[in-house]
């Protein structure tokens, strides 16, 4: 089945197969549990890797702070709301930049995108603060919770027993990471990391690689941003692209690893919010990227997923699902 969330009206979908006019069934309904509006809402899903338990990042209709919640499985399909658990609360000081995406890595271990808080420009400094969980991407383990604690903090965190920073954070140093993925083939993880004023930017982190800085609020892009320099342990974007007409936005994507589009296998697909063009994006040997304009558009693209054989759907704002297809 392929699974869809409702950002506003706050339900989990599942599709059998996509075909035009077809209705989802419900797996999931939390109208009125979540906020609902702008950039908050039900944001993003993920299974665990046996499929048992259902996982949901979403912004509480009190006070707009990010939930990762659990929900049991039943054997026909749907989710056991009665079985909500909360995994994890943040704090959110803005309602923008929240972040939303949650993926199982490789590893077995849940990856969650926070944003940096919101407002513009990061007035707290939550991106480089490591003591703060916002402007990171972390990384938990929610199946070995305990009584004080939603979840396990995996032994190998790049800041297990460190002082100065959280055990949760995976990756320091982002602006709002609103769509990540793991590439299904080698386990590297690339990030669409929404910018600020001017530009956007896709950063590739090889699988297992932990602790890196991406550089946000002292950088945009590969650019400095008021006034900050590239420090030598910030890891630049492998690509980053400016604003204009069709681009304020991006939407992160996936490394395609279908097989129907031969020519597409091992390139990193996504696109933009304004624009709507598909890109695809490749790293030679030495890690420099091209871009690529894939001749396929989608009416304000928020987000893309993957079949279960590795195909690539992209989803748009105004409520349709598509699969993108070789050229006839």
């Amino acid at each position: 089945a392929i699974y869809v969330t409702e950002q506003y009206r706050a339900r989990v979908l599942a599709f059998d197969r996509l075909q035009p006019g077809r209705r989802g069934r419900v797996v999931l309904d939390l109208h009125g549990a979540v906020t609902n509006g702008n950039e908050q809402g039900l944001l993003g899903l993920a299974f665990s890797p046996d499929g048992s338990h259902l996982y949901l990042d979403s912004t509480d209709p009190t006070d707009g702070a990010t939930h990762i919640d659990e929900f049991r499985m039943r054997p026909d399909g749907t989710a056991d709301a009665a079985s909500r658990r909360l995994v994890l609360r943040i704090a959110q000081p803005f309602p923008n930049h929240n972040g939303g995406q949650i993926a199982f890595g490789t590893d077995g271990e849940l990856y969650i995108g926070m944003g940096d808080g919101g407002a513009a420009g990061d007035p707290y400094g939550n991106g480089q603060n490591r003591h703060q969980l916002l402007g990171k991407i972390l990384r938990i383990d929610p199946q070995r919770h305990t009584t004080t604690r939603g979840y396990a903090i995996p032994t190998d965190n790049p800041f297990v027993g460190s002082n100065d920073a959280a055990p949760e954070i995976w990756l320091v140093g982002l602006r709002n990471p609103w769509r990540f993925s793991f590439d299904r083939s080698t386990g590297d993880l690339w990030i669409g990391d929404v910018g600020q004023d001017t530009y956007e930017e896709v950063d590739h982190i090889g699988a297992g690689v932990g602790g890196e800085n991406l550089g946000w609020n002292r950088r945009e892009g590969t650019h400095d941003y008021n006034g900050g320099a590239r420090r030598n342990d910030d890891v630049e974007p492998v690509y980053d692209y400016r604003h204009g007409s069709a681009a304020c936005s991006i939407t992160g994507g996936f490394v395609y690893r279908g097989r129907t589009i031969a020519a597409l296998r091992g390139t990193y697909v996504f696109a933009d919010f304004c624009g709507g063009a598909l890109t695809g994006l490749t790293l030679d040997a030495q890690g420099q990227a091209r871009a690529r304009d894939l001749a396929a558009h989608v009416d304000q693209p928020t987000t893309f997923g993957e079949t279960p054989d590795g195909e690539l759907l992209v989803a748009s704002r105004t409520g349709t699902v598509y699969e993108v297809v070789a050229a006839r």
